[in-house]
C-alpha cells in the first residue's frame, strides 16, 4: 500500500513537471514574437533572391516546430501562413503546381486555424455564404493578416484545382475575406487585397463574365497605396488584367516598368520586388505565346 503511494505521487510531480515544462516552452515561444518580426524584416530587405530561396525551407520548418508548441498563437499561424504562400508564389508556382497547390493548401490552415478560434466564424466557415459573411463581422483590424493570408492562398489553391467542384463554393466566400480585409485596413501589404480583388475581376475574357473595369478600379487603388513601389502589383496586372483585354502593348509597357525599376524602389521589400523582376523577364521572354 505504501509503495502504491509512493508511486501515486511520484507520476503526479511527473504530471506537474511536464506540464510546467510545457507552459514555460509555449511562454518562451509566444515571447519570440519581436525577434520572429525582425527576421521577416530582414528577409524582405535582402534581394538577394537566390540565397532567401536557400534558407526559407528551414524557416519554415522552425515555424511548424514552434506552432507545435504553441499551437493557438494566432500571429504565429498567420505568420506561418504568410511564409509558406510565399514560398509557394515565388519559388515553386512556375515549376511545380502540385507542390505548390499543397503549400498553399498548408497556409490556408494555419491561416484559419487561427480565424477558427472566432466561434462564430468557426461555426458558420462550412455554411452558407450569407452565415460566413456575417461572420467575419466579429474581426477587428489586428485579424487582417490572417484573413489575407487565408483569402490569398484559398485563391491560389482555387487556380491550381479548376477540376475541384469546390472552387465555386470557395470564390465568393473568398470575396468576402477580401472585402472585410479592405474594410479593416487596405494597407495592409501596400493594398495587397486590392490587387488579389483585382485578380479574380481580371480572370475570366470578357466574353465570359469578366470584369475588366472593376479589375483595373481595384489594380489603380492598389497602385495608389504603394505608390507603384510594390512591383508584384504591376505583374500581375500585366499578368491578368492586360491579357484579359488582350492589350499585348499594355502587356509589354508594365513589364518593362518593373525590369526597369531602381533595385532600391522599396527597401524594406526588396526580396519580394527582385521576385517580381524575374517573374516579369519570364513573361516578357514569353509574350509571343501569351499573345
Amino acid at each position: 500500500m505504501i509503495r502504491i503511494r509512493y508511486l501515486f505521487r511520484f507520476a503526479l510531480l511527473s504530471l506537474v513537471f511536464l506540464s510546467s515544462a510545457c507552459s514555460t516552452t509555449k511562454l518562451m515561444v509566444d515571447s519570440m514574437e519581436p525577434l520572429l518580426e525582425k527576421m521577416n524584416t530582414a528577409i524582405q530587405k535582402n534581394s538577394d533572391v537566390e540565397l532567401v530561396k536557400d534558407a526559407i525551407p528551414a524557416g519554415l520548418v522552425q515555424l511548424d516546430g514552434l506552432i507545435e508548441a504553441s499551437p493557438d498563437n494566432a500571429r504565429l499561424l498567420a505568420r506561418a501562413a504568410e511564409g509558406y504562400n510565399g514560398y509557394a508564389f515565388v519559388f515553386v508556382e512556375d515549376t511545380d503546381k502540385p507542390r505548390a497547390k499543397g503549400l498553399y493548401l498548408r497556409s490556408f490552415n494555419y491561416a484559419t486555424r487561427a480565424l477558427k478560434q472566432k466561434k462564430k466564424f468557426a461555426d458558420a466557415f462550412d455554411g452558407p455564404v450569407k452565415d460566413f459573411e456575417e461572420s467575419l463581422s466579429e474581426f477587428g483590424k489586428k485579424d487582417v493578416p490572417a484573413m489575407f493570408w487565408a483569402a490569398s492562398s484559398w485563391l491560389s489553391w482555387v487556380a491550381l484545382s479548376v477540376d475541384d467542384p469546390e472552387i465555386f463554393l470557395a470564390l465568393p466566400k473568398i470575396k468576402a475575406l477580401l472585402k472585410r480585409c479592405c474594410e479593416l485596413d487596405e494597407t495592409y501589404q501596400y493594398g495587397a487585397a486590392h490587387a488579389i480583388q483585382g485578380i479574380i475581376f481580371a480572370t475570366r475574357p470578357v466574353a465570359h463574365g469578366g470584369k475588366p473595369e472593376m479589375a483595373k478600379a481595384e489594380f489603380d487603388r492598389a497602385f495608389e497605396l504603394s505608390g507603384r513601389k510594390l512591383l508584384v502589383f504591376q505583374v500581375m496586372y500585366a499578368k491578368y488584367y492586360a491579357y484579359q483585354i488582350q492589350d499585348r502593348e499594355l502587356f509589354v509597357a508594365v513589364l518593362k516598368e518593373v525590369i526597369s525599376a531602381p533595385d532600391d524602389i522599396l527597401p524594406q521589400m526588396a526580396f519580394i520586388n527582385a521576385s517580381a523582376k524575374k517573374k516579369a523577364k519570364k513573361l516578357l521572354d514569353n509574350v509571343d505565346s501569351i499573345f
